[in-house]
């Protein structure tokens, strides 16, 4: 499986902020379809109430398994979307281009890659110590990428970027998140979508595996000291470049 990281912490990088809501936003939606985040941990049958899970039962398998109790995660947001080379199901020039790059990057025929499927999940690591420490996330995302590339999924590619954030669960705090994108191909829509519903349920299965739970007993980011994680920040150092670039065989 084609995996890489990346990381967007610049000065003008958009911050995830978290718990957030489209009410008030300039192109926000009507009242009825006004979005928030929705926090699984606490309240897991507000499943729900997020939209994207009603057409996909894969994404909502996901999200239960990343906000399940042992999980070393919580999500923040996600999302789905379909692309297609010839401009059907809302398709425009950027999935085409979008379409045409992964092709390439992933050695497929123009026939195999009419059609693609994608969706990003926005994820905090829960303890305490790695949400504040960009320097560990970087360890973390290398060792993710190191394993996807044993995922045998020639057809789908896995993104993570690193991006701050900003938390205020229990009182305001500064630290990382990360987005992961999963993307397949295929020559058919209902392909496309399959290959990503497989290649999702084996991202999660590999973020829930035993290398990177967290520390038993160690501080969440759910309830914590405000001074304590500020001090962790300021003991790392700003993260920049790129993570390895794999194919997987």
């Amino acid at each position: 499986m084609l995996s890489e990281w990346t990381a967007e912490c610049g000065m003008d990088a958009p911050v995830l902020v978290v718990p957030w809501s489209t009410e008030g936003l300039p192109d926000s939606p009507d009242a009825s379809a006004r979005m928030r985040f929705i926090d699984l941990r606490a309240n897991p049958y507000a499943i729900a109430e997020i939209p994207e899970t009603e057409r996909n039962p894969s994404l909502a398998r996901a999200l239960r398994s990343l906000n399940a109790t042992r999980s070393p995660f919580f999500t923040a947001k996600c999302d789905v979307w379909q692309m297609a080379f010839d401009g059907s199901a809302g398709s425009g020039a950027e999935h085409r281009e979008r379409l045409e790059a992964l092709r390439l990057e992933l050695m497929l025929s123009e026939e195999e890659a009419r059609y693609g499927f994608a969706g990003y999940i926005d994820l905090l690591w829960r303890e305490r110590s790695t949400f504040a420490s960009a320097h560990r996330q970087r360890d973390l995302l290398d060792r993710i990428v190191r394993r996807a590339q044993r995922l045998t999924h020639d057809e789908a590619t896995l993104e993570c970027v690193l991006r701050p954030a900003l938390l205020d669960l229990a009182g305001p705090l500064e630290g990382f998140a990360v987005s992961i994108y999963v993307t397949a191909l295929g020559a058919e829509p209902e392909i496309a979508r399959r290959r990503w519903e497989l290649a999702l349920e084996d991202v999660v299965s590999l973020l829930r595996g035993r290398e990177l739970q967290a520390t038993r007993g160690s501080a969440t980011i759910e309830a914590v000291d405000a001074n304590r994680v500020r001090e962790a920040q300021q003991e790392s150092s700003p993260v920049d470049g790129q993570g390895p670039r794999i194919r997987g065989e």
